[in-house]
């Protein structure tokens, strides 16, 4: 695949241009926010966006009608959020959140410092695409199956699998070796894109792993590994190694209202954000995380693995884009609201399409998109609820 377009994906400095007015990407290397950036990111959505914060599909935040861009950027550099003004696009690492508390083979967490600062060290790969994705999986395999240009997977405690273009490349790594292992593959991606802007991804390089691999004059060894692309949402009480809580919370569509960000903020304990638009709050004594329930979940937070919210995800729709058919985000809720969002396996849908919005009624994991490009859509198996001129087609 290739496009003739540069990829234009936003961050901070440059602003997307949504319909309802401009959108800034907030990278969050790893997920991992402390409370006082909560708080920083809580005060800018209110006072500079529209009083929310949108939780991304690869553990980055973004705030939407950024009414002042100078003063977004100087909040969040000095909360700690923007230490690039040249490599803020690239910082796109995901990973496991649980690692180093609840189960996995080894701890990825010590690993996220080095390589984001490994990118912003290097000034060549500031030219990575805003959309490349780095991965660090503890072996518990709920980041792998997310398709990264290069990433790690935990085979033992010492021991890694590299990952090019999403799959297994049999090349396995000392823990040592793992983040300049991964720099070293960024920078042959690099090498392979050369001018072509519109290859933003190394699967759209052909073969771009192999490539990769030669380049780095390894040999591959072992089996290849397969992932599941659709893991298990840590949701509700998790009780971590140490004897201390976790508390898994789903966001309703990925929007997390700037009031009830300030109240996490005031836990004053580590927050990381997950690729599923959720939330783990963690490293909290029984009697505060039963504290932090009582208050949060009557505020929208969804502590309930069971809750049909966790099975639905959506695009921004109107009035946000532009190219919406309608505003999918008010009828996904409504379909939640009025039990239309069903347990259980997809089912075929045997009716007329296309459909009011009153008369879609889909069984487990669903994305609704306000037109084909599906923008969003989360991996593995979903049904598609697609927005078209005259109602919803269900696929």
């Amino acid at each position: 695949m290739t496009r003739r377009a540069p990829d234009s994906c936003p961050g901070v400095l440059r602003l997307h241009e949504a319909a309802d007015g401009p959108l800034a990407r907030i990278r969050v290397p790893g997920g991992r926010l402390e409370p006082a950036q909560v708080q920083t990111l809580a005060e800018a959505a209110r006072d500079l966006a529209d009083g929310t914060i949108e939780l991304t599909s690869r553990g980055n935040v973004q705030l939407r009608r950024v009414s002042d861009a100078g003063a977004l950027t100087d909040r969040l550099a000095a909360a700690g959020l923007l230490p690039s003004t040249t490599h803020e696009r690239v910082r796109n690492i995901i990973a496991s959140p649980l690692s180093g508390r609840i189960g996995g083979l080894a701890d990825v967490h010590p690993l996220v410092s080095p390589l984001d600062s490994g990118l912003l060290a290097a000034p060549r790969l500031a030219g990575l695409p805003g959309r490349v994705l780095f991965t660090l999986d503890d072996g518990r395999g709920d980041v792998s199956g997310l398709g990264p240009d290069i990433g790690v997977h935990a085979v033992g405690g010492d021991e890694f699998a590299l990952l090019l273009a999403g799959r297994d490349s049999g090349l396995r790594l000392a823990a040592a070796d793992a983040v300049d292992v991964v720099l070293a593959a960024a920078h042959e991606f690099l090498a392979l894109r050369g001018d072509d802007a519109g290859r933003w991804r190394l699967h759209e390089i052909p073969d771009g792993a192999e490539r990769v691999i030669d380049r780095l004059g390894l040999s591959p060894s072992a089996e290849r590994l397969e992932f599941d692309p659709t893991p298990s949402i840590p949701i509700g009480w998790l009780e971590q190694d140490n004897g201390l809580v976790g508390l898994g919370a789903g966001v309703r569509l990925g929007s997390l209202p700037a009031r009830t960000a300030e109240f996490l903020a005031a836990v004053e304990r580590p927050v990381f954000v997950t690729p599923w638009r959720s939330l783990v709050l963690t490293d909290l004594a029984e009697w505060v995380a039963e504290q932090v329930v009582r208050v949060l979940a009557p505020m929208g937070l969804i502590f309930d693995a069971d809750s049909p919210w966790l099975l639905v995800s959506a695009c921004a729709g109107q009035p946000g884009c532009a190219k919406s058919h309608t505003d999918v985000r008010a009828d996904a809720a409504d379909a939640v609201d009025s039990g239309r969002v069903l347990p259980g396996p997809a089912d075929p849908v045997d009716v007329p399409q296309p459909l009011p919005a009153t008369d879609v009624a889909v069984a487990g994991r669903q994305h609704w998109s306000g037109c084909d490009r599906r923008c969003g859509r989360p991996r593995g198996e979903v049904t598609d609820v697609v927005a078209t001129d005259e109602g919803y087609r269900v696929d």
